[in-house]
């Protein structure tokens, strides 16, 4: 019974993990596009990244907090070695037949402080969201899985959006643009992780 508890959690551990790094990787390609929502200026990559912080959660519960930790690293660095690709990749000179070279490379060259300050912003709010889910269940209560969740997105999430909107924009927009975007994204950041709330419930607590 036991070997059966331990091969579900490592069968979860890894879907988790997968679906927590996908989505990091998903976010920062989907940023490159910014959309208008309700008069709001919105990079698309907002649906989708405040996924991470119930994903990470899930890890946390399932595998504990070294390997939450492990995989923020991890992600970290993957989107870094992924803008340098994207550099690379632009840096190629282009095949004669293919005529999109001048499109790739405008949408898909980094923008250098935009992408440290959203990998800052990813790191900082990860690792403070990892420790506020822990202190939660190891010093208040581990019952109300939810609470957990929303607590801790409660504080990453305003932090990621502090840290990225200052880090990418400061100097460069109005103060009232940045916080405009900020609010922007604190709000569809909050949404989405309300809807992702239920989703605590679909793995097995394993450890600390």
């Amino acid at each position: 019974m036991e070997d059966t508890r331990s091969s579900s959690i490592l069968r979860a551990g890894i879907l988790v993990i997968s679906a927590y790094i996908a989505a990091q990787m998903l976010s920062d390609v989907l940023s490159l596009k910014i959309a208008s929502v309700a008069g709001f200026s919105v990079d698309v990559g907002t649906f989708i990244y405040p996924f991470t912080f119930t994903l990470r959660d899930l890890v946390h519960k399932l595998l504990g907090r070294v390997a939450a930790r492990t995989v923020i690293v991890t992600a970290a660095v993957i989107n870094l070695v992924m803008a340098g690709l994207f550099l690379f990749a632009a840096w190629l000179p282009p095949d004669p037949a293919w005529p999109l070279q001048r499109e790739f490379a405008a949408v898909l060259t980094p923008a250098w402080r935009i992408v440290l300050a959203s990998i800052a912003a990813e790191a900082a709010s990860e690792f403070t969201d990892t420790e506020v889910y822990h202190l939660w269940v190891s010093r208040v209560t581990r019952r109300f899985q939810w609470v957990r969740v929303l607590i801790s997105n409660a504080i990453s999430v305003p932090l990621d959006s502090l840290i990225f909107c200052w880090g990418a924009f400061g100097g460069l927009l109005p103060a009232l643009s940045i916080w405009s975007i900020f609010w922007a994204n604190v709000l569809m950041k909050g949404g989405v992780t309300l809807l992702s709330l239920p989703g605590i419930y679909l793995v097995p607590e394993k450890g600390r």
